[in-house]
């Protein structure tokens, strides 16, 4: 029960508004200057920065801790997941293949931590 309450709003909005942000509105405005490859970089950058926050960031004992070897390597993982996301934009020409591709790996991810781990 607890997994379907987490797994349905993780498979639906955050997909949904971080397309649309992404690798919409962000990548849309770098595509007239730097084309769209260079602009998924951009977009990607963006969306793996702020994903820093879900693996990299701990608040321990009363004080926040950085956390820099971790956070590094989820910012790396999430900036190839976006790139993935960004191939699922242009294979099916539209950003609901970007929002499919992303509500299946958050059904994936919340699926690990709530079975696997």
């Amino acid at each position: 029960m607890y997994f379907t309450i987490a797994v349905i709003p993780s498979m639906i909005f955050s997909p949904i508004g971080e397309e649309f942000l992404y690798r919409g509105i962000i990548h849309g405005c770098f595509v007239p200057k730097f084309g769209e490859t260079k602009a998924s970089y951009f977009d990607s950058l963006a969306f793996a920065l702020t994903h820093v926050a879900h693996f990299g960031i701990v608040y321990t004992l009363g004080t926040w801790c950085f956390l820099p070897i971790p956070a590094l390597l989820w910012v790396f993982s999430m900036f190839i997941v976006s790139q993935v996301f960004f191939r699922c934009k242009l294979y099916c020409d539209s950003l609901w293949g970007a929002i499919a591709a992303h509500s299946g790996f958050n059904f994936v991810m919340m699926y690990g931590i709530f079975y696997l781990l």
